[in-house]
């Protein structure tokens, strides 16, 4: 009988199984093993630079409530104010003399008050003893109640007449910045003029994009913003962090484009000191395209080349590009441009 029909004892069944066995745990640990990755592209978001300015969510105007001369101004371009907060106050010289006029017509429809009380009080008591007439007590009510009517207008008059000196205050109609004065002291305004524009102390970036980006722009993406000045924001490969990137949301797209342009708005955290129409440079996703992204700290850097360590302990040279950030679920990391191929086990270098 053939050698390879003869039926296999238990004993070398076992080893078999074995043998078998040890060949796969190796395999198993490196699938399992944190200190090694295996290469496989994934689509990342194509970021795209373009310039946004700052620019309030609001501009409000504080208008002249009366006519007048502009006769205490209280701030100036850049301040900020608060609600209510007085910033310029309008006189009128007329209103005052209104006011005494008012309480001397007051004073004497008192007067004519009085003297209608006590004709009122002569007429009920001839009235009483039967020498008086009915008419003549009815004419009595009439006349006081005249005068007490004439008093409540007038005194409804005044209290126009006041209500316009204390609307000479100009009020702040919202809390925020200054960005112009229109008035200078001493000037003649009229009522609805305005005085001063402020601009909301909420802030966003403006971006205006290509018509060709278009399509991929929507309500909650995510944008990076670079720091102050228009200076290109790069990444260091040694150090990936050194260049913060502040983090903002698109919280609306204009329906309509402008000069060839999209327009959006974004919220960023931190515009609250920028100049309103200062401009920034921004990072959008116009699209999404695949590449090797590994974590920054499994890259070798010897002789100003950059390298990485294969799992067979090979280091092979690659090209580092820039830092991918983290988006969503996403985990960030450094983008490898050459040197790499899809399949590649790669492994941690040892202290990192």
């Amino acid at each position: 009988m053939p050698r390879s029909l003869l039926p296999r004892s238990p004993i070398r069944m076992a080893l078999l199984a074995v043998a078998l066995l040890a060949g796969l745990l190796p395999l198993s640990a490196r699938a399992s093993d944190p200190s090694t990755l295996t290469i496989r592209p994934r689509p990342v978001a194509d970021l795209k630079a373009v310039f946004a300015t700052v620019e309030s969510v609001r501009e409000t105007l504080a208008r002249a409530r009366i006519g007048g001369t502009v006769a205490d101004l209280t701030v100036t371009e850049g301040d900020k104010v608060t609600v209510g907060q007085v910033i310029a106050t309008v006189r009128d010289p007329k209103l005052p003399l209104q006011l005494t006029a008012l309480d001397a017509r007051i004073r004497a429809l008192t007067a004519q008050q009085h003297q209608a009380e006590l004709e009122l009080g002569r007429a009920r008591q001839l009235r009483a003893s039967g020498t008086g007439t009915q008419q003549r007590l009815d004419d009595a009510q009439a006349a006081l109640d005249v005068a007490g009517a004439q008093i409540a207008a007038m005194e409804a008059e005044r209290a126009v007449v006041a209500q316009q000196s204390r609307e000479g205050e100009v009020l702040a109609p919202a809390a925020g910045r200054v960005l112009q004065v229109k008035v200078i002291a001493g000037a003649v305004v009229m009522p609805g003029e305005p005085v001063a524009s402020i601009a909301t102390d909420s802030y966003i970036l403006r971006l205006r994009l290509p018509e060709r980006h278009a399509r991929f722009l929507k309500e909650g993406d995510p944008v990076l913003v670079g720091q102050r000045g228009l200076a290109p924001v790069t990444v260091s490969v040694a150090d990936p962090g050194a260049t913060a990137l502040a983090r903002g949301t698109v919280r609306q797209v204009y329906p309509e484009m402008a000069g060839g342009q999209v327009v959006a708005d974004a919220t960023v955290a931190g515009l609250g000191d920028f100049f309103v129409g200062e401009r920034v440079r921004v990072y959008v996703a116009t699209g999404t395209r695949d590449a090797v992204v590994i974590p920054p700290d499994w890259l070798l850097r010897r002789f100003g080349t950059d390298f990485v360590r294969l799992a067979d302990g090979t280091e092979v040279p690659v090209q580092a590009g820039g830092e991918i950030s983290t988006v969503g679920d996403r985990p960030g990391g450094l983008e490898i441009l050459s040197g790499l191929k899809p399949g590649d086990v790669i492994v941690r270098p040892a202290g990192s």
